[in-house]
């Protein structure tokens, strides 16, 4: 089965993904939404087809100005699906980036990575300028 590269373009309330069917999946912007869309489906069903057949290496790049906790859930549920490929003896390499004042950005991060004891790799950057 052959999938292709998916690139879903951000909305006032809902994130740019990017997913690469060669590793990469890039989730940023801001997570505003409040009720479950057919672009949630679309991403865990492309998920299922990259599990399939796996990069050695899948790279998740994950940076949010807002996250609220509907939004949360579903990336929780997002993140939960791609560390199957650990379960194909791939390797998962997830980056959460994060505003170096943005606690609440952080501790969402967190608790992701502790509920679903995956190691993530956090890096914070510069306050983009207003």
């Amino acid at each position: 089965m052959i999938i292709g590269e998916v690139h879903i373009l951000p909305s006032d309330k809902t994130p740019e993904i990017f997913l690469n069917p060669e590793g990469t999946i890039r989730i940023k912007g801001r997570g505003l939404s409040i009720n479950k869309n057919h672009i949630n489906d679309q991403i865990l069903e492309w998920i299922d087809m990259y599990l399939c057949n796996p990069a050695e290496i899948t790279y998740v790049s994950i940076s949010f100005e807002y996250l609220n906790s509907h939004s949360t859930t579903t990336l929780f549920s997002i993140l939960k699906k791609i560390t199957q490929v650990i379960l194909k003896s791939k390797k998962l390499k997830i980056i959460w980036y994060y505003e170096e004042d943005d606690e609440d950005i952080l501790e969402r991060g967190e608790y992701i990575a502790s509920a679903l004891n995956i190691p993530i790799e956090f890096l914070m950057t510069q306050k983009s300028p207003e």
